[in-house]
């Protein structure tokens, strides 16, 4: 893997300029994967904030192969790419090796794009597929998805006098994406890089579907001053919310285990949706959410044989 130093002296096939909010974490977990690869590259980018603000007409911020695909056909569409650059590399009309990476935020992930990504990851097509996971539709109007954490404050699990905020855990889509046998599969987080871009170069080395799960900050979905953006990222790290791990061939890896894990509340707190979770009468729902996340690394304690 380069240095950071190396690896940011790479020509930017992201560039600056970008319409990204200010703390945006998205923006920096696509430069950090793609400075690891110096293959020329084909980008789906699936309908969200990473597409709408990185295209804004007559501009562009992508100084590679770029298709901007519907929320639901991201996968689907990259699928058909990679067949009809094999079958034209094998008639030998192309010479040169590309890679393939596919980019879409919760929404057009986890919810309205899960079809043709399981489709792709069954059918063993050569892509990687990377989820910045900021736990909304935070394009749409910031509106819960499948990946947002029980207890959140969104424009669809109001909090109010019916609901408390969303009221369902979220999803574990990274174990049902392993469990579709790829050759890999890992959750990440852009706040530790180093850990990121190993799995960013063994995810485009493998032969066959790969997967990352990245969290991705939001400052405007999360209600957070945009300067604490690595430092969110950084702490559902250590207070265990994100855990670090790899699924290579089935088995099962803890890449990271902070060495004196952080209070949830420490990262809970700085975000605006969840500032009703510290109110007294919602003291049952803040063990909720406390008891999700424990039970979560548990659960992945034990698939990695660390339990």
């Amino acid at each position: 893997m380069p240095t950071l130093r190396e690896a940011t002296d790479k020509p930017k096939r992201m560039t600056g300029g970008h319409r990204m909010c200010a703390g945006c974490a998205a923006p920096v977990i696509v430069r950090q994967i793609l400075y690891c690869t110096d293959a020329q590259l084909v980008l789906g980018n699936a309908t969200g904030c990473l597409e709408v603000a990185t295209s804004i007409y007559p501009y562009s911020a992508w100084n590679v192969s770029w298709i901007h695909c519907a929320f639901e056909n991201a996968a689907a569409t990259l699928s058909g790419v990679e067949s009809a650059y094999r079958s034209l590399k094998k008639q030998g009309k192309i010479k040169k090796d590309f890679k393939f990476v596919c980019f879409g935020g919760d929404g057009g992930t986890y919810d309205i794009g899960f079809q043709s990504l399981s489709g792709m990851l069954e059918r063993g097509h050569n892509v990687l597929y990377v989820c910045y996971d900021n736990g909304a539709y935070m394009n749409t109007g910031i509106q819960r998805s499948s990946a947002t954490p029980r207890g959140a404050d969104t424009t669809t699990s109001p909090v109010g006098n019916t609901l408390v905020g969303k009221q369902q855990a979220r999803k574990d889509l990274t174990a049902i994406v392993a469990a579709h046998n790829i050759p890999y599969a890992a959750q990440a987080s852009p706040s530790h890089y180093r850990d990121l871009m190993n799995k960013a170069q063994k995810a485009l080395a493998v032969d066959g579907p790969a997967f990352l799960n990245v969290i991705s900050s939001c400052p405007p979905g999360w209600h957070h001053e945009p300067e604490l953006a690595m430092e969110l990222t950084r702490k559902a790290v250590e207070t265990r919310f994100w855990p670090l791990f790899e699924v290579e061939n089935g088995n099962w890896r803890m890449t990271y285990k902070p060495r004196h894990p952080v209070d949830l509340e420490e990262w809970l707190r700085p975000q605006g949706r969840f500032r009703h979770l510290f109110h007294p009468e919602n003291q049952a729902l803040l063990e909720d959410v406390k008891s999700d996340v424990e039970r979560n690394w548990q659960k992945i304690l034990q698939r990695c044989g660390e339990a």
